[in-house]
């Protein structure tokens, strides 16, 4: 993900102290690790110090943050995912893993905006295609959680929405008919 540039055009220090405070050198003021995620979502850039030592300790508040989302319910990564991760650690493949995440990261931003453009490209009055549209607007949402910093579609107005399901569900009790009557 290419991060942002403040307006400064620098990227953001914050420094954190002994008491396990953050302090955003940028806005002089003290942050929570919830202001950092909601930074990354955005696609802002910074880096964490520590304040006494001077040390980059970006890598374990990032950590840190996905920790207190898994803690949270927020659960995305799956355990046997974690247990394969947590095994790399120590073998001779740790050293390939970050470039192979990344890389993997990397396509599946590029493979989602390719299906996005795709799916625009192709709307018409077309059933499945307008169910497709829902359905990427869901998989945007979800990817919007793990892919900080991706653009936020165009707002729709309520009224418009509203048509949308309406004719999603004539369209879905349609089909539902007509299967209902291929199965008698």
């Amino acid at each position: 993900m290419a991060s942002k540039k403040t307006e400064t055009g620098g990227t953001v220090v914050i420094k954190k102290y002994a008491n396990r405070r953050l302090y955003n050198t940028q806005s002089s003021s003290y942050i929570t690790l919830d202001d950092l995620a909601a930074m990354t979502r955005e696609g802002i850039d910074f880096q964490v110090v520590d304040a006494k030592s001077g040390d980059d300790i970006t890598h374990s508040i990032l950590t840190q943050i996905i920790m207190e989302e898994e803690a949270s319910g927020k659960q995305m990564l799956p355990v046997s995912f974690l247990r394969d991760l947590i095994s790399m650690y120590g073998n001779s493949m740790q050293a390939m893993m970050p470039s192979y995440l990344e890389a993997s990261m990397t396509n599946f931003r590029n493979n989602r905006e390719k299906l996005q453009e795709a799916l625009r490209d192709n709307m018409s009055n077309n059933p499945i295609a307008k169910i497709a549209e829902t359905n990427m607007a869901v998989m945007k949402a979800m990817g919007e959680a793990l892919i900080p910093g991706s653009k936020p579609s165009k707002p729709t107005t309520t009224s418009s929405k509203d048509d949308e399901l309406a004719t999603l569900k004539k369209q879905m009790a349609d089909m539902q008919k007509k299967l209902d009557e291929l199965g008698k």
